[in-house]
């Protein structure tokens, strides 16, 4: 879907048309957790959610204009398995991040009508099932997303990788592979045990309902600094890079799981 963005004309209220025949489904992301509804799962602690991520290098850095992305290189071999994934396995595509122009606003999730000030996305797609992340994103078990809030606080070391390199990424269209060493894994809170899931969909067009959302209960922090080098980014249009989050979607039924009591 061409020339989508953040603003009034071309935001989220108006994906949906572009995006659905007819009326937007009812699996859309993200949403608003209600930890007080949010349903204990002891199947989600029996095999425990896992990270098998190795040290990465040849990540390529791209201003797409909606985000920073950080596209990890086709013979990767990180994945993440266990928890609510059902005995697949999910390879780590890429990782990008939304935030906002202030620190109060920029996660796309919300945690009982919390915003915080950015939200960081692991995408991973089924390699038990597809031979692409291609062929897994528009299907029902074709990918899971790590959610990772961020609050403003002390700096990040190893998100000190990409932004060293965001003063070179401002214009929209602007990519860079390095060769510094990173291990997704550290991107991570320190606990990856407490997590929210739940079915969900794609935050931005082409709306995809095929994502296994897991959203950590503990944020990270980044420094002031470095959400200021996020929010100098450039769009499409030559404007700052803020406020680029999906407001919350209503459930519409859906049952949201915890892996905690």
């Amino acid at each position: 879907m061409p020339g989508w963005g953040y603003t009034e004309s071309n935001g989220p209220s108006t994906w949906a048309k572009d995006c659905f025949s007819g009326s937007m489904g009812k699996r859309q992301s993200p949403i608003d957790i209600k930890t007080s509804e949010a349903k204990y799962d002891s199947d989600l602690t029996d095999e425990a959610l896992t990270t098998k991520y190795v040290q990465e290098r040849n990540i390529q850095l791209k201003n797409n204009g909606h985000s920073i992305m950080c596209q990890i290189s086709s013979e990767n071999k990180s994945v993440l398995t266990g928890g609510p994934l059902k005995g697949d396995t999910y390879r780590l595509e890429q990782f990008h991040l939304h935030w906002g122009s202030k620190d109060d606003k920029g996660s796309e999730h919300t945690i009982d009508g919390k915003e915080y000030a950015a939200e960081l996305h692991l995408v991973h797609w089924n390699s038990s099932k597809y031979p692409s992340f291609g062929e897994a994103a528009s299907k029902s078990d074709g990918l899971a997303v790590l959610g990772i809030m961020v609050k403003v606080g002390s700096e990040n070391q190893v998100f000190k990788t990409i932004t060293n390199h965001l003063d070179e990424m401002v214009s929209i269209n602007t990519d860079k592979t390095f060769d510094t060493a990173l291990d997704p894994a550290e991107l991570l809170p320190n606990n990856t045990s407490q997590y929210w899931t739940y079915e969900g969909s794609l935050t931005t067009p082409p709306l995809f309902e095929s994502v296994q959302w897991i959203v950590f209960k503990e944020p990270v922090e980044y420094s002031p600094d470095q959400m200021k080098k996020l929010r100098s980014l450039k769009d499409a249009d030559g404007h700052d890079m803020q406020d680029n989050f999906r407001p919350p979607l209503a459930l519409e039924g859906r049952s949201v799981r915890a892996s905690f009591q």
